[in-house]
């Protein structure tokens, strides 16, 4: 056994006893003494005396946390907590000394125990778990030859989570698709949509961890990065989930616009949520060296929000307030918080910080509920939800309507007006055809000019303006736009995404594939992400590359009918034509007739091709004229192809973004009649 100076005191509630022996069976096994009161109690023991000396002379104190503990206002366990918290005054900074674990599903932001507890991170060792990595930890702080730790507790990267490996299986909702001729809302949703988004129910599956992706980064996290894990909804109402979750996001961009942070993003953090995941995973997993956790309790028009600050590499605590406020003064209250962030990390904020942050929001209440709730909606049924089946007119409405109901109360909301227009362009771009597609993207141009006039280095604005212009096909004015959006915000996800996508387009292959890396950098767990990247590598003709960054995406849960579609593609393009014949047939009802049209043709099939070309017209009809025109090119029928990407002109197809870099129009590169349409898309230098 270790030397009794090193001793070690499980503190738990009777009911919690069997646990409490396992885990002390355990710890005596490796050597470890143990101070546990069923065993060491002796009948004519002063009791409370010898629990009092005993916890005074423990090395470490670990208190067992359960249902138990939460159902039992008081108990003798409660005064053994205080005895050890207490016993912290008095030790030396960085002196590692409690060590909470949970046993069950107990939420540790709902936990009721002392304060002192939460500035420590806790162990997750449910029922039946191997405590094996668990025992080695305590043993390496109980070591007189280990190194001195420089917070009052770790936890520790081996531990095994409540979840039975939280983030390793990711269930996903089934996916609604409609047949739509117009497939934009920023130029990774057209390829997404490249050509047809199919109309059916597709089913997604659970992805496990080992599937992760091949691309992900070694563990090496810059000092200055950090993930803002989405905060705990305290309210007793799960309704209020938008609130917290809104709460979290908006503090995480405000973070993000500090230029000398590196903040992992939203869907990536987001990841985590309603996981039991340790930091160390979550580290590891987003590759950042620290995490803002917390928990928001709303109570009409005022907020408690409780936010603590770790290292994720050692575990140790680095700060933690809460902060009551009004809801009015929630945009203070993100400055407060982002400033407390930045100093604990010792980052130099430059400028004026609370104007970065604050730029382009709103002082307002209601309208600051109202944009939570609008912007909930457009995650859940807009573009960055579309690998989950998201995209629908329903759910766009009801965010437009909330984004309105936001403006309204605040006529001078920046962010709303941006909000609005990225949704009115999806209307126009995805879920509607004939003359009400020009009013919703004359709508999308009003509101992006205007949330630029109110904010003019709001990022935001310029991201939706230029979204117009490239749905639009005003495509010296989207580059304008998206540059000067990066410049504004070169670590916002949503930025990197579009641009990116967009650069590769224009021609501007490496500036393009170095933001869809640095997109990977900072939001590794999106599958949208890889497959974006899976895309641009295609069209730069990088087809090996391709396909690695496609298997990513459907490691991480993308559907099946968008990566077959692209890796039947990328397959073909790369002369593969059976295996890109074996992808693509489980491309969907159009998509996967579109490419085996093609495919068919070069494995000699002709009559096969043809059957798939009339399929894609059946459903189609003259809608995909850029679509029929890649066909035609590839099957050597210059002449039709041609016509129909005339056909594409007078429509402004918005497919036609891709005519600049699209390797199959190669074989009519040489072709007046192409080139002056190239002439006529007037692609910036």
């Amino acid at each position: 056994m270790t030397d009794p100076g090193r001793a070690v005191f499980l503190s738990y509630a009777s009911q919690d006893a069997e646990a409490a022996q396992q885990l002390c069976n355990a710890l005596r096994a490796a050597g470890v003494e143990v101070w546990f009161d069923q065993s060491e109690l002796r009948g004519g023991d002063a009791w409370d005396a010898l629990i009092r000396r005993q916890i005074k002379g423990c090395y470490l104190f670990m208190p067992i946390i359960s249902a138990n503990t939460q159902s039992r206002e008081e108990g003798y366990f409660r005064r053994e907590w205080n005895l050890a918290v207490a016993r912290t005054l008095d030790m030396a900074e960085g002196r590692a000394f409690l060590l909470p674990i949970i046993i069950d599903g107990t939420s540790e932001s709902q936990a009721m125990v002392p304060e002192k507890f939460r500035e420590v991170q806790w162990t997750r060792l449910p029922a039946g778990a191997n405590t094996d990595a668990f025992v080695d930890h305590v043993r390496r702080l109980l070591s007189p030859d280990a190194p001195t730790p420089t917070a009052t507790s770790v936890r520790s990267s081996a531990l095994p989570t409540s979840s039975a490996g939280a983030a390793s299986t990711r269930s996903m909702r089934p996916a609604s698709r409609s047949l739509i001729p117009w497939v934009v809302g920023g130029l990774l949703i057209l390829a997404m949509g490249y050509f047809v988004v199919d109309k059916f129910v597709l089913p997604k599956r659970s992805v496990p961890a080992a599937e992760a992706p091949v691309t992900a980064p070694a563990f090496n996290p810059p000092a200055h990065s950090i993930a803002v894990l989405p905060f705990t909804n305290m309210s007793g109402d799960k309704g209020q989930d938008y609130f917290s979750d809104g709460l979290s996001e908006e503090l995480l961009n405000s973070l993000a616009r500090i230029s000398e942070l590196q903040v992992a993003a939203r869907t990536s953090s987001f990841y985590f949520k309603g996981e039991h995941a340790d930091l160390a995973t979550i580290a590891h997993k987003l590759n950042v060296a620290s995490v803002l956790e917390g928990s928001v309790r709303r109570s009409g028009h005022t907020i408690r929000v409780t936010a603590q600050l770790n290292n994720a590499i050692t575990g140790y605590h680095l700060w933690s307030q809460t902060y009551d406020r009004d809801l009015g003064d929630v945009l203070k209250l993100q400055t407060d918080i982002a400033n407390a962030v930045a100093n604990a990390l010792r980052v130099t904020l430059l400028g004026n910080v609370a104007a970065k942050i604050e730029v382009g929001g709103t002082r307002n209440p209601a309208a600051f509920d109202a944009y939570l709730r609008a912007s909930t909606a457009y995650r859940r049924f807009g573009p960055a939800n579309l690998a989950a089946g998201g995209l629908n007119k329903e759910g766009l409405e009801s965010a437009v309507a909330a984004f309105t109901e936001a403006i309204r109360a605040d006529p001078d909301y920046a962010l709303a007006y941006a909000g609005r227009s990225l949704a009115f362009a999806d209307f126009a771009r995805a879920l509607v055809a004939g003359p009400e597609v020009g009013d919703y993207l004359n709508k999308a141009q009003s509101d992006g000019r205007k949330a630029i006039a109110l904010a003019p280095d709001l990022a935001d604005g310029h991201l939706a303006l230029a979204n117009f212009f490239a749905g639009s096909l005003e495509l010296t004015g989207a580059v304008q736009e998206y540059e000067r959006a990066l410049a504004l915000a070169p670590g916002d996800a949503r930025v990197l995404r579009e641009y990116g996508a967009y650069a590769v387009l224009i021609g501007r292959t490496e500036a393009g594939l170095a933001a869809a890396h640095r997109l990977l950098v900072l939001d590794p767990l999106n599958s949208i992400n890889h497959f974006g990247l899976g895309v641009s590598l295609a069209f730069a003709r990088r087809y090996g590359a391709a396909i690695r960054a496609f298997r990513d995406a459907e490691a991480l849960g993308q559907d099946d009918v968008s990566v077959n579609m692209w890796l039947g593609i990328t397959y073909y393009l790369s002369s593969d034509f059976e295996r890109a014949r074996s992808t693509c047939v489980r491309a969907g009802e159009v998509n996967g007739p579109w490419c085996l049209a093609m495919i068919y043709n070069k494995l000699g099939r002709h009559t096969e091709a043809e059957t798939m070309l009339a399929k894609v017209r059946a459903i189609a009809g003259d809608r995909l004229a850029e679509g029929y025109a890649d066909i035609y090119a590839q099957w050597g029928d210059s002449a039709r192809a041609l016509d129909w990407l005339e056909t594409a002109m007078r429509n402004r197809d918005p497919y036609l973004a891709y005519t600049k870099v699209n390797p199959f129009f190669d074989p009519l590169r040489n072709e007046p009649r192409f080139q002056a349409i190239e002439r006529a898309l007037k692609f910036p230098d």
